[in-house]
């Protein structure tokens, strides 16, 4: 008589796991379960081969699986009648065309600085990060711009009314400065980011933008080291050939200089970059001051470095030949989405 039980509670087991996705596997389950030839009609048949005395619990078994597949139509039932409900009063239009998932597109600036940073990282330079709002010392008067120095007129800053001596950060050198006084060298940081100087919108120029800065500090680093990593980033990132550092003033560096890199005049497009004179000015650099490492609390005397700087927005302007700067901040999807492709 174990054979009966055996299929009872096999059946049982096989209401549990059925699981009908619509409606007509509804009406198929409870046919055969519920319907008037089912299988439960066809089991309660075995009940006379049963000895009495077992009667009274084969009964309880045939009726647990009566109420298991009762409970499991009815459960069912109802889910696909709100469902039902659902689609009829007009939350899911079933005619409706579906709506395609755009294809998300990274930022211009975003693309360009990943392809700077993977450059610098080829040659050990580690990303550093700093915050926004900033501390002036960290800001100027570390790099060897105090309160009174003609330098700050360089740079029109947004100073924090409630929170005296803060700012929003006019370059990424504030990271440069918690860097050398957190750390000991050697030091070799990258330190992408966004800064902010109170100018004039227009087509070249914005009141928030972002820069990269490097800074590389050890025994016994030159000039000569500072210009053979620029010339290796300069045919990375162009192509370039030919590099040329034109003297310059940065309080923070000296000696300082701009660099350009040689693009030619064989096209009309390294014409135009160029403004007809084939060098292509990109960012500028020079030996960290001895002053910045002993403000910083580096010995001057037993460590040197070089530090650059560049503006990651005119550098994608050129990579992607956009016109105005203001298309980079506008949030505007018909111009994002031209850079869906681009990695």
């Amino acid at each position: 008589m174990s054979d009966i039980f055996e299929q009872v509670q096999q059946t049982i087991t096989q209401v549990n796991q059925e699981q009908p996705a619509n409606t007509q596997e509804l009406e198929n389950f409870r046919i055969r379960y519920l319907g008037s030839k089912n299988i439960i009609k066809t089991l309660m048949e075995g009940m006379r081969e049963v000895p009495n005395d077992q009667k009274k619990a084969f009964g309880q078994l045939i009726n647990s699986l009566k109420q298991a597949a009762e409970e499991k139509f009815q459960t069912l039932k109802s889910a696909f009648e709100a469902q039902s409900e659902s689609i009829s009063a007009g939350s899911i239009d079933l005619s409706r065309t579906p709506e395609p998932l755009p294809l998300g597109a990274r930022h211009p600036v975003s693309i360009t600085m990943n392809r700077i940073i993977r450059i610098f990282e080829k040659i050990g330079f580690v990303v550093a990060d700093g915050p926004e709002m900033e501390h002036d010392w960290y800001n100027f008067t570390a790099m060897n711009t105090p309160e009174d120095h003609p330098a700050r007129d360089m740079q029109d800053t947004f100073y924090v009314v409630d929170a005296p001596g803060m700012l929003l950060r006019t370059h990424t050198s504030n990271v440069q400065a918690r860097v050398m006084t957190g750390r000991k060298p050697p030091i070799r940081i990258i330190a992408p980011g966004r800064v902010f100087r109170n100018e004039t919108i227009s087509a070249r120029s914005h009141a928030q933008f972002h820069q990269l800065e490097g800074l590389y500090i050890d025994e016994g680093v030159s000039f000569a080291d500072m210009k053979q990593t620029l010339y290796f980033f300069a045919q990375e990132m162009f192509g370039a050939t030919k590099i040329r550092l034109r003297p310059s003033f940065f309080p923070f560096t000296e000696p300082s200089a701009e660099m350009d890199v040689w693009l030619g005049m064989e096209t009309e497009e390294a014409r135009r970059l160029t403004k007809n004179t084939g060098w292509l000015e990109i960012l500028g650099c020079g030996m960290v001051d001895p002053q910045v490492l002993e403000n910083c609390g580096i010995d001057s005397e037993k460590y040197s470095g070089f530090a650059f700087g560049m503006g990651i927005e005119r550098q994608a302007l050129r990579l992607f030949n956009i016109p105005d700067i203001r298309f980079l901040f506008e949030n505007d999807v018909r111009f994002l989405s031209q850079f869906s492709q681009v990695v």
